[in-house]
Formats: structure tokens, sequence, C-alpha cells
């Protein structure tokens, strides 16, 4: 009944009868959007998705990482990257520094990345000197560390880093987008002392 009556006040006397006594109200084309949540971000990435190699340039992988059959079973849980003592260790994902020290005699930094889930994710590297404080933030390629003179993973000099979510390792490889995982572009080099084809 209302609606009819409101329809026929629109014909007879125009649009603003019908809307007389309701609140003014703005146009669909102008109205503000509804308010989006901010999408969360995704475990693993950071707040800014900022990766880098914890060595300076694309380093050799002189062993990968070999996952555990269990608590206790052999593996490798980590990584083990080429360097030479003195190198410098460069934060791999951005964070804050929670541990900083000694564990059976080697030096030992592990950095807790930023938005990366709950339990957080740890990235660790040893044996090293570390050069920034427990506690303190760190961006991802920041120099964190000075690689010590041993005793390694492996027989030459070498960096082992490596992830953990609470008790349970993953690659640390997982952390870097397949941007700094590729080799580079393609390039044609030139073939000596090959025949042409029909010669």
């Amino acid at each position: 009944m209302v609606a009819a009556v409101a329809g026929l006040l629109a014909v007879v006397c125009g649009p603003s009868a019908a809307t007389a006594g309701a609140p003014p109200r703005a146009p669909d084309s102008v109205r503000p959007p509804a308010p989006q949540p901010a999408p969360a971000p995704s475990p693993g990435t950071g707040a800014d998705g900022a990766r880098s190699w914890p060595l300076a340039g694309r380093p050799s992988v002189v062993r990968g990482w070999e996952p555990p059959g269990g608590p206790y079973a052999r593996g490798h849980r980590g990584v083990d990257l080429a360097a030479a003592p003195g190198a410098r260790v460069l934060a791999a994902a951005p964070g804050k520094v929670a541990f900083a020290g000694r564990v059976a005699g080697r030096g030992v930094l592990v950095i807790e990345v930023s938005a990366s889930g709950d339990p957080p994710l740890r990235t660790t590297y040893e044996p090293v000197r570390a050069v920034v404080p427990e506690g303190g933030e760190v961006v991802a390629g920041q120099e964190v560390a000075a690689l010590e003179a041993g005793p390694f993973h492996c027989a030459s000099g070498c960096l082992h880093w490596g992830l953990r979510r609470g008790d349970t390792y993953l690659d640390p490889m997982s952390l870097l987008p397949p941007r700094l995982l590729r080799g580079g572009p393609s390039r044609l080099l030139p073939v000596f002392g090959v025949p042409e084809p029909g010669r």
C-alpha cells in the first residue's frame, strides 16, 4: 500500500514528493565501495615478500636438503652452501634475531621470519660470528654474520643454512622465489670444429 502511494505521488507530483519524508540517498554511482579486508600474508612469504640467498651472488650447493624419516633418523636438516671463512652471511628473509651465540662449539644465528605464521618460520646459519644482536630487526640481504673457520658440515668451507617451523625441519631453498633459483637467461655460444649441415 505504501509503495503504491509513493509510486502514485512520483507520477503525479514528481520524484521528490515520493521521498519527501525519507532521508536523502546517494546515487549508486557515487556510493563508496564497501571496505574489503586486507589479504593476510601467506605463511613463509614475509611482510614484504623479500628474499635473498644467504651468501652474495648465487652460491654453489655442496649438499642439499635430505629430510629425515623421523625425529632421530639420519638425514641432512639443511643446505650446505660453498663459502670461505670470513664470507659475509646475509639474512635470507626479513625478521628478528631470535638467537646469536654458540651451540656445541659452533657459532649459530637464528632469525625468526616476519609474518610467517604460528609457530613462525626460523632460519638458521652456522658456523658464524653474528654481527647483529639478539632482538635486532633485519631485512632480506642484510649482512648478519661472518662465516667462521669451522668445523663445517662439509669437507671444505661452507655455510649450513637451515629452516624450521616449530620442531619440523623444512627445505630452506623453499624460501627462495623462482627468480633466485633460476640460473639466468639462456645464451647461444659459438660452436667451433663442427661441420655445418649440407656441406
